[in-house]
């Protein structure tokens, strides 16, 4: 398992392992739940972000997002094949209205 996974899988039970820590101190009449808890799950998240970034730039984007919706480099950008004439919902040449011989007119 790659590390970027690991520590993403590992987010929810840090919460719940904070939040029981915090609250077995609230018990004990240490601290005070809310006083310490919100600061804390701040931290902690923002240090797990910093982790997984960490990972992902270890081991690069294109690991672990290979068929993403956006593709990532230049090569994916000189993958992509140039539109047909003819296939877009506009048409590609230019309409001319009242010229010609539609509705019998000349």
């Amino acid at each position: 398992m790659n590390r970027y996974i690991m520590i993403r899988r590992l987010r929810g039970p840090a919460i719940l392992l904070l939040a029981g820590i915090i609250l077995l101190l609230h018990e004990a009449d240490l601290v005070e739940f809310w006083g310490l808890f919100l600061p804390l799950l701040l931290i902690l998240i923002g240090v797990l972000k910093l982790a997984e970034r960490a990972a992902l730039a270890a081991a690069g984007d294109e690991a672990f997002f290979p068929g993403g919706p956006y593709p990532y480099g230049a090569t994916a950008v000189a993958a992509t094949a140039p539109p047909v004439p003819g296939s877009a919902i506009v048409p590609t040449q230019p309409q001319e209205f009242g010229k010609g011989t539609e509705g019998g007119q000349s």
